[in-house]
């Protein structure tokens, strides 16, 4: 399969990286991820150039990642700053890949350095302005296509079907959603009114059970962000009543059949209560790694190594917004090998 290279992939949370080093395959590539002697976050390839064992396995002194196996040493840049066996020469070099830590997390450029550019970055200003006690924020790993999970969040239509007694109820079937095009973006929104809310969101209600108006959107950002805002309050005063949310879905391909989830809640309510974060943090983890996750899996399992578009599926209206970004990423992945 072919991944996209000159992109920024959500590689971490920034607190996954510590005093230790960090494994992580993103779209192929192994990756030892660490921080040098200021905290700076440092990506390098996970392989030593020496026997090719894991750089990952060994630790990190004064900044310098260490082989675990003969004792070898590499700075950030991926040059070697130690050889106990002798001399330093220019053989003795991983690669070592762009990365900025920025809203929170570690974003990888796997691609051309020079083309590396931080403003290309999703725009998650919203994590940094809320406070680390109010983000309900985790990190799955699933046994699933990275384009698989992105359809399941441009789809919330599975919503009703999949998590009935906590994100569903039917609005997201009831509510028919519109796309959107914005260069290489894709926006989808199921906007309504005067209906019944989903268990969660009900439960914030001024009056549970009271009928409300709806606003949930979500931008996908190639190839594997997307930032869903879902407001809602009682039915014509959602302006003075309302609740707001903002949270990040990212798929970072492991490999074809494997994909790292990282995910970020903010919302009026956690600022105003952060008391309540672990609970919900406990809701989004139930969903997606009791619900979504294994009927992820089960479809990966059925469609094996076949090319997605190969076993012609039969699109619903419901697919528009997931079926615009596949189409998208076939684009870009096509122009990236074209120049």
């Amino acid at each position: 399969m072919s991944f996209l290279k000159n992109t920024w992939y959500l590689a971490a949370w920034s607190e996954e990286v510590g005093a230790t080093p960090l494994a992580r395959t993103i779209a192929d590539v192994p990756i030892a991820l660490f921080r040098d002697e200021s905290g700076a976050a440092a990506a390098v390839l996970d392989m030593c150039p020496h026997r090719f064992v894991p750089l990952s396995r060994g630790r990190v002194e004064d900044g310098v990642l260490v082989c675990g196996y003969h004792g070898l040493g590499f700075g950030r840049d991926g040059a070697c700053r130690r050889n106990p066996h002798g001399p330093i020469v220019s053989s003795l070099a991983v690669r070592a890949f762009p990365l900025v830590e920025r809203h929170a997390g570690l974003w990888l450029w796997l691609g051309d350095p020079a083309a590396a550019d931080p403003a290309k970055i999703p725009d998650l200003s919203f994590i940094d302005q809320t406070p680390p006690e109010s983000r309900a924020s985790g990190y799955l790993v699933n046994t699933a296509n990275y384009l698989l999970m992105v359809d399941n969040i441009m789809d919330l239509s599975h919503a009703d079907y999949l998590h009935p007694d906590t994100l569903g109820g039917g609005i997201n079937t009831r509510t028919k959603g519109k796309v959107e095009e914005q260069g290489d973006r894709v926006t989808i929104r199921w906007h309504a009114d005067n209906e019944l809310l989903p268990p969660v969101q009900n439960a914030f209600l001024p009056e549970p059970g009271q009928r409300a108006d709806f606003r949930n959107e979500v931008t996908w950002h190639p190839p594997g962000v997307m930032v869903q805002r879902l407001a809602f309050g009682p039915t014509g005063r959602m302006a003075t009543e309302g609740a707001d949310s903002l949270t990040v879905h990212a798929m970072t391909p492991e490999s074809k059949d494997r994909t790292h989830y990282f995910f970020c809640h903010t919302s009026d309510a956690l600022r105003g209560n952060p008391g309540l974060t672990p609970q919900i943090r406990a809701v989004l983890l139930a969903a997606f790694g009791n619900e979504d996750s294994p009927m992820l899996a089960a479809q990966q399992e059925r469609i094996g190594d076949a090319d997605f578009w190969s076993l012609k599926p039969a699109l619903l209206p419901i697919d528009t917004g997931a079926v615009q970004a596949r189409r998208r990423m076939d684009r870009l992945i096509a122009e990236e090998q074209r120049a």
